[in-house]
């Protein structure tokens, strides 16, 4: 069985790998993989607000316990605020229970490394083998070295502090009127708390998470209630995060989305003019608008395109020693401040943004054109791709001959769910549109 994918380990709640049974001997095997022979021998433990979070929670406590690490437990907290608190309490490794964007009926496990970077494939592919070996259980130690959990209350008001010191000492968001979406999830405290705290009239909204309504019909990827709720307060702008809080995505005060590419854009301009930017060069995915790395390019701004996943970003950043980059859907990740996609430090930088040059949402990023893009995603069983689907392959090499120069198509399978995504962009709205549905019709078509 194949345990990690491109964002860690996902699956359907009680049902096989996210199991008690299988997560107790995820947790035995990072903790044996992971364990110094001397020191603290610490684990950091967050997650967000599924009702599956307790079960998994345990799981991995009690596994990695067993094998003579300790786990600091900090309840919900945004999965970048695992990676700072990893990294400040100097613990050997972060895991955050999540399964992101995904419907409370899942879940997942997403582990950081000491330096709060996701842990590289090799260290992936050490854990995974022994979940499935019975050599796991040989490095058990006795009794009086079993591990031991604490519980750290202020994780949450130490994540928060954090975040302000991104921005200069004394500035504050008094005049603001902003709308929160938290998606009934784990920044459903952080990023209310941290506006207020910095003056602005904040408007909560899907903060009461009761386990099965995290992503239900709201946060980062259904923002008809944000947009509703900016337009009828006269907000200044809406900020909706994914369950996890690695994502950020606005709406301006015209009640318009902006998304990853259009932040990507506005903080590389700014930060290019502070010479900030390192070697003028973003990190984005194949994802990223045409239209943003024209505008970077006329900035003098290179983008450098990588596969999709935050992951990869960061792997290029780091590679590259770039420190922007994220990706369309909102993970934007700034190497000055955090680790990882970040969602609440992408608001406040955004936020800061505006107060520091006095214009609008709408203002900053009303000279990025963007080419139309159509993004469909069609349910697939088993481990299906598009390569195994000749017809599929054939009906892509079409389109790309139709299209030329003017667009561009990407179908892949998704890291993260059971799904075929058609990305499709181009001038010709109407073209894109027609190439995209034939596209999605011939996958549908081999169920």
């Amino acid at each position: 069985m194949r345990l990690f994918g491109t964002d860690g380990i996902r699956g359907r709640a009680n049902e096989l790998p996210m199991t008690p049974e299988i997560v107790v001997r995820i947790g035995m095997a990072i903790a044996n993989v992971l364990r110094k022979p001397s020191g603290r021998n610490m684990i950091v433990i967050g997650k967000d607000t599924r009702l599956s979070g307790y079960m998994i929670e345990s799981a991995l406590t009690s596994g990695i316990c067993s094998m003579g690490m300790n786990v600091i437990l900090v309840g919900p907290i945004p999965t970048p605020g695992i990676a700072f608190l990893t990294r400040a309490l100097r613990a050997d490794a972060g895991i955050v229970v999540s399964a992101s964007h995904n419907p409370f009926e899942d879940n997942g496990i997403k582990c950081f490394s000491s330096n709060g970077f996701k842990l590289p494939d090799e260290i992936e592919e050490a854990i995974e083998r022994l979940v499935f070996e019975d050599k796991l259980l040989d490095g058990r130690p006795s009794a009086d070295r079993i591990g031991k959990a604490y519980r750290l209350e202020d994780a949450t008001g130490r994540y928060i502090e954090y975040i302000k010191s991104t921005v200069p000492r004394g500035f504050n968001l008094e005049g603001f009127r902003i709308v929160v979406d938290s998606a009934n999830g784990a920044a459903y405290k952080v990023t209310p708390w941290l506006l207020r705290e910095l003056g602005a009239d904040v408007i909560s909204i899907n903060d009461k998470p009761d386990g099965m309504n995290i992503n239900k019909d709201c946060g980062a990827l259904y923002l008809e209630t944000l947009k509703k709720s900016v337009l009828e307060n006269s907000a200044h702008l809406g900020i909706a995060h994914d369950g996890d809080a690695d994502r950020t995505i606005f709406i301006d005060e015209k009640g318009d989305i902006i998304n990853g590419d259009h932040i990507l854009a506005i903080c590389a301009q700014d930060m290019k003019k502070e010479g900030r930017l390192n070697h003028h060069t973003v990190v984005a995915t194949v994802m990223s608008n045409l239209g943003v790395e024209n505008y970077l390019a006329g900035l003098g701004i290179k983008m450098i395109r990588t596969r999709v996943g935050d992951r990869y970003v960061v792997e290029k950043m780091l590679e590259g020693n770039y420190n922007l980059g994220g990706e369309q859907s909102g993970h934007i990740i700034f190497l000055e401040h955090n680790s990882t996609g970040d969602g609440p430090i992408t608001a406040l930088q955004v936020l800061y943004l505006m107060k520091k040059n006095e214009r609008s949402l709408s203002e900053l990023t009303s000279s990025i054109a963007f080419y139309p893009q159509v993004l469909t995603n069609v349910e697939v069983k088993n481990d299906l791709k598009p390569e195994d689907i000749p017809s599929l392959m054939k009906k892509i090499k079409l389109a790309e001959e139709r299209l030329g120069r003017k667009g561009r198509i990407l179908v892949r399978r998704s890291g993260t769910e059971s799904k075929i995504r058609i990305m499709v962009e181009g001038e010709d709205e109407d073209m894109i549109n027609e190439i995209a549905e034939d596209l999605a019709d011939c996958v549908r078509s081999v169920q």
